[in-house]
């Protein structure tokens, strides 16, 4: 899976997991979600994304 596919797994895993807490223990939730998608947002802008510096780290050599 490319890192590009990962970030949006990870992004969209996110924004659902928050919207379900938001709904079973606090509204507060809605905040990460902002947050995802502010960041989404910026990184469609700057192609500045720490996600991605975080999974190419991560990424084993080949």
């Amino acid at each position: 899976m490319s890192i590009e596919m990962q970030v949006r797994a990870f992004a969209g895993s996110f924004i659902l997991l928050s919207l379900a807490l938001s709904q079973l223990h606090s509204p507060y939730w809605l905040l990460f979600t902002a947050f995802v998608g502010l960041n989404l947002l910026q990184s469609s802008m700057t192609r500045f994304c720490p996600l991605e510096i975080i999974l190419r780290k991560l990424q084993s050599p080949k």
